[in-house]
């Protein structure tokens, strides 16, 4: 006997596979996700924050 299949149910499971694949064509396409980019920012701006603190003053002698 044949396996009896909601057709809604089919359709979302197959659209949902179609927006994962695209998901992740986009995301080897692109990089980084933003939590990413935002990440790799901050230790950027924190490492050259932490360098300016650590050279000397040409004012004083």
């Amino acid at each position: 006997m044949a396996e009896i299949i909601n057709l809604r149910t089919r359709r979302k499971q197959a659209a949902r596979e179609t927006a994962r694949t695209r998901a992740d064509a986009n995301a080897a396409q692109h990089g980084l996700s933003k939590a990413q980019k935002e990440l790799a920012k901050a230790r950027s701006e924190k490492s050259a924050r932490e360098l300016d603190g650590h050279k000397r003053d040409p004012d004083r002698s």
